[in-house]
């Protein structure tokens, strides 16, 4: 195929890398105190500059990630909506979770103290910017709005993949808080695998967020628990999103459902976190022409780069040679010189659970199999296969309402998001999202990096006991300067 290459830059140097920490650390406690309004206003005005830039960055965009004019346009409205709503939901200082337990000289229990429990900025951050979406989960993304709207500084490591982008959007960013009253050093970005390592064991990074692949999130998320004082990473690595379709679904639309798993498993060319990768059906769901036909009528498109079409052309090499794996959709014309078809598979519960070293493994592009199951018990021992996933759909009637509640507690287990009739290839930014789950989804379940609710690894926990009010910070003051809503308990 044609080179994928992205634009030669040079790498950031160790004098560079150093300057950009200590600019971080320095802006650390300015950025950390200001009041939620004032960090509110600053990711809008962020949001404005980005805006009004997209006539520079999209094309910058489309020429490092081939990705299409209308997909990077829509991208680009999401980072900003993202940041605007970060800004809506620091202004009130419902974040800071503030909380006071009044001093009590006739506790149950012995005098109590007079104890303020707030949540403050844990500091630097360093966030890994993706490859898939050059825009949303990159430079400006979801990770870096919620880092800052925490008031933590951020080194980003930019992604190979779209260096000058991430050059050019980062200059944006750093300007607009720089203009909108930001300590200087609150935002820059990095470049170089080496730059990215040797950042995250520096004592001046005190968390950092990766959206990638197992192998490298697994490395770099170990190197974060070897320090000497060890620290947060806050990775989302693989997951294979599996889909299980009731019998009554496939009798009831059966044809809608294969082809918008198609749809799903095939859009933006299988480069996305959510990708369905296995679709679960009733041995004699009698759907194969209509998958086998959706899939044929999907054009080849570029991948991202050259080294993931190549990581996904191996991959479909070790799949595609399993026993009792066959090819449905997608032949020669896979490897077209103008990029990846879409590869349907097809296999049974027994040759999955068998093979589930090679069958169980997310595979990143355009490739997903339909595995059949004989029984309502064969589809649940399939459900109790599998390790952490961002996500697990099920396709129901109401007459496979007995199957579904035995499945879905397997799934629950298993899974951050869960749907119902639907497909997981969109991500609402939304409070209620959750887009994290047990490992190797996530390297920590309980949190989620795309909603609101992202903001809470980057904060942490401090209370004050007996502090005379003058010391105080503005949050915990009686008399409330920022306004922020505090939850008092007086004695009773």
């Amino acid at each position: 195929m044609g080179t994928l290459t992205a634009t030669q830059i040079p790498d950031t140097t160790r004098a560079e890398l150093d300057a950009a920490l200590q600019r971080s650390a320095e802006a650390a406690e300015p950025f950390g105190e200001q009041a939620p309004a004032e960090r509110a206003r600053q990711l809008r005005a962020v949001a404005d500059a980005l805006d009004a830039a997209a006539g520079e960055l999209i094309p910058l965009a489309i020429d490092e990630s081939h990705l299409s004019e209308g997909r990077l346009t829509g991208e680009l409205k999401r980072t900003t909506y993202q940041l605007r709503l970060f800004a809506e939901t620091v202004e009130p200082g419902e974040h800071l979770r503030v909380t006071f337990d009044r001093a009590d000289p006739d506790f149950a229990l012995g005098p109590k103290p007079d104890l303020r429990r707030m949540l403050l900025p844990v500091g630097p951050v360093l966030v890994f910017a993706a490859s898939n979406f050059p825009f949303a989960f990159s430079v400006a993304g979801g990770d870096t709005a919620a880092a800052l709207a925490s008031g933590c500084p951020v080194v980003l490591k930019g992604h190979p993949g779209h260096p000058e982008l991430s050059l050019r959007t980062g200059e944006i960013v750093a300007e607009a808080l720089r203009s909108a009253g930001a300590p200087e050093g609150t935002f820059s970005v990095v470049l170089g695998f080496d730059i990215g390592t040797e950042a995250l064991r520096d004592e001046r990074i005190k968390a950092a967020a990766f959206t990638g692949s197992v192998p490298a999130g697994r490395a770099l998320f170990d190197i974060a628990n070897a320090r000497p004082k060890p620290i947060p990473f806050f990775g989302e690595l693989g997951s294979l999103n599996p889909v299980f379709v009731a019998p009554g679904a496939v009798g009831a639309r059966g044809a809608d459902i294969a082809q918008g798993y198609v749809t799903s498993y095939s859009g933006n060319a299988g480069q996305l976190c959510t990708k369905p990768g296995l679709l679960f059906l009733p041995a004699d769901h009698g759907l194969e022409d209509a998958l086998v036909s959706a899939s044929a009528a999907v054009s080849a498109h570029p991948m991202l780069n050259d080294r993931l079409h190549e990581g996904y052309c191996g991959r479909r090499a070790v799949v595609t040679d399993v026993p009792g794996v066959r090819l449905l959709a997608g032949g020669a014309n896979e490897l077209a010189e103008d990029g990846a078809a879409p590869t349907l598979l097809a296999t049974d519960v027994d040759t999955l659970l068998n093979n589930r070293e090679a069958l169980l493994e997310e595979v990143f592009g355009p490739l997903s199999i339909v595995v059949t199951y004989s029984s309502e018990d064969e589809a649940r021992r399939a459900a109790e296969a599998f390790e952490g996933n961002l996500t697990a759909t099920v396709h129901a009637e109401d007459a496979d309402t007995d199957f579904v509640a035995t499945l879905l507690p397997r799934l629950r287990e298993r899974a951050g998001r869960l749907l119902f009739n639907g497909w997981p290839t969109g991500v609402a930014v939304s409070p209620a999202m959750q887009h994290g789950g047990p490992y190797p989804a996530a390297t920590d379940a309980r949190f989620t990096s795309v909603g609101t609710a992202a903001i809470d690894r980057f904060l942490r926990p401090v209370t004050y006991q007996n502090v005379p009010a003058a010391l105080l910070p503005a949050a915990l003051q009686d008399e409330n300067p920022w306004d922020v809503p505090q939850s008092v308990h007086t004695p009773h």
